[in-house]
């Protein structure tokens, strides 16, 4: 049985874009809940640790750098098959490969500033939601 939450990120260049809105919008209008939500500005530090699955990555200094690069904004998603409902609903990494609608077609502008980040499973999301909100 898949959980009822997830955890997203609404990147720095969704952000200096001024899509928080819309992207909002699209998220609650998908039938998810906002439970927590909060604007935050990340330092290497914090970056590194949320990221620290991918430290061994070629990219990992990069990304790391790109989500230091301005605010974000986090929050805590509710609805039933919360994960895979909200992978659905963000599209694919590459925004080229995202299907028509989906809030990485819509937003994002290449495959590092893609917008958003979405839980991939239950597990990460429950980590994700706890390294922010507790």
């Amino acid at each position: 049985m898949s959980g009822i939450r997830t955890f997203t990120i609404i990147k720095p260049d969704a952000f200096e874009a001024s899509y928080t809105g819309p992207i909002i919008e699209k998220i609650e209008e998908a039938g998810f809940k906002i439970l927590n939500m909060r604007l935050e500005r990340l330092d290497q530090n914090r970056a590194g640790k949320f990221y620290e699955v991918h430290n061994d990555k070629p990219f990992f200094e990069r990304l790391c750098n790109y989500m230091c690069s301005g605010p974000i904004v986090v929050m805590e998603l509710e609805k039933s098959n919360a994960v895979e409902d909200f992978r659905k609903l963000i599209g694919a990494t590459n925004p080229e490969n995202a299907e028509e609608g989906t809030i990485r077609k819509l937003y994002a502008t290449s495959i590092e500033a893609n917008a958003i980040h979405g839980s991939d499973s239950d597990e990460n999301a429950l980590k994700e939601i706890n390294f922010f909100f507790t």
